[in-house]
């Protein structure tokens, strides 16, 4: 899928940290200075500090201040996510799904997508909802639940969630509307997602 490939690609960013010992590497990585950035980061991702891993790994994807290396970004990512990390969780999933560097395992990139977007966040939920929508990686077509996903990756800023879900909402009815956006209302970050809807789903 082209649209999910290009939402995975775009989501690859760095966020800032209010980590001690931290802030100097991810300023450093967002200020381009990448030889500083990995002499920072380094220690404390060794160290098993998961934004650190996730910044490390991050590097190795980009070749940024080292050569790039998927196997080294899985692997740094991927300790990351075990500890929780969301961003981290969200990339494991698009390197499952896109079978970069690892086996891809389209099971896998479901569980690790759900991770990420049961902590609230946006690209996760987005790709979610693009699974939900079209029916690949064996998730269900259900659009109530995709709707559903793509409200909250919305209310999160995320812009193609906004077209996306306008678009659907043309195809949807009154009934299917007001339960997707009842599930939205009603779930908080960190609650399980729904899998199925009342309404929504269509038979394959």
């Amino acid at each position: 899928m082209k649209k999910l490939t290009i939402a995975i690609l775009a989501a690859l960013a760095v966020h800032g940290s209010a980590q001690a010992g931290f802030t100097e590497g991810a300023n450093a990585y967002n200020a381009r200075n990448y030889a500083l950035a990995l002499k920072e980061i380094t220690p404390l991702a060794r160290a098993g500090n998961a934004d650190a891993e996730h910044l490390l790994g991050l590097m190795y994807y980009m070749g940024r201040g080292v050569p790039r290396d998927y196997k080294q970004a899985f692997a740094w990512h991927y300790k990351a996510a075990q500890q929780g990390k969301a961003d981290a969780e969200y990339v494991v999933g698009a390197m499952y799904y896109t079978g970069n560097s690892v086996p891809q395992d389209e099971k896998l990139a479901v569980q690790w997508f759900r991770k990420a977007a049961e902590q609230g966040h946006p690209d996760a939920q987005y790709a979610l909802g693009l699974m939900y929508r079209n029916h690949v990686a064996g998730v269900p077509q259900d659009v109530v639940i995709a709707y559903m996903l793509w409200n909250l990756a919305a209310a999160n800023g995320h812009k193609n969630a906004v077209q996306q879900r306008t678009a659907l909402a043309r195809q949807m009815t009154e009934e299917q509307i007001d339960e997707a956006q009842a599930l939205s209302r009603n779930w908080k970050s960190g609650m399980a997602l729904p899998t199925q809807s009342r309404s929504g789903a269509i038979a394959p």
